[in-house]
Order: structure tokens, then sequence, then C-alpha cells
């Protein structure tokens, strides 16, 4: 890789700031198995608040990284699921994310209680 690639408006920067907010990636995950309605949502991933939810869907729409389905039906009916650009980004760096907190989580984790107790 080139130094100039990680500019400040390069494509290396715009990809790692989809992993700043937490929720996004619970999000694309609920989504892995299949589309899902915004309550369905909720309960698969527990723990989110509403809003938290809308503005993680709302940023993954602006990314394309999901794609939002109405259905014509009364009640209105709409489910969410990973596109083609967010499935590439789930089963290549979020699952490869994954996997290596599963193998180093713990020692990551030690590492910050130590870190914080000799902070005190």
């Amino acid at each position: 890789m080139d130094q100039d690639e990680f500019l400040a408006d390069c494509r290396v920067r715009a990809v790692t700031d989809l992993f700043v907010h937490t929720w996004d990636p619970v999000v694309m995950a609920a989504l892995a198995s299949g589309p899902l309605r915004r309550r369905d949502l909720r309960l698969t991933i527990g723990g989110i608040r509403d809003k938290v939810l809308t503005d993680a869907l709302h940023r993954l729409l602006a990314n394309g990284l999901i794609d939002r389905r109405a259905h014509a039906e009364a009640p209105p009916r709409v489910e969410y699921a990973l596109s083609d650009l967010g499935r590439s980004l789930f089963d290549g760096p979020i699952q490869a994310l994954g996997q290596w907190a599963l193998e180093h989580g713990d020692r990551l984790l030690d590492a910050q209680e130590r870190s914080a107790m000799t902070r005190s």
C-alpha cells in the first residue's frame, strides 16, 4: 500500500469509519442470515435503543451496505437486508474481526484491565 492511500480523504479512512459506530456491525450481523423487519432487528439484537437502531439503519443505507424494501401492503411492511456490498464487508473483514475477537479478546480485555489498574 502506498503512503498516499492513508491520507485524510482516502478509501482506507472511509472504510475504517464504518467501524466507528459500535452498533453498525452488530446490525449487519443480525441481517447476515436474511432480511428482517425493524422490530425483529431490535428483538434479534437486544439492548439497542430505538433511536440508535434508526441512526444505524440510516448510516448503513447511506453507505450502500443494506437495502430497504417496502412492501405495498396494509399495514405497510418494511424489511432490511444486506446489500451485495454489505455482504462482502460482512463475509470478509467483519467475520475476520469477529474471529480475531474470539481468539484474542480475552488477552485484549486483560491488557485493558491491567492498564486501568496501573492508572488508578
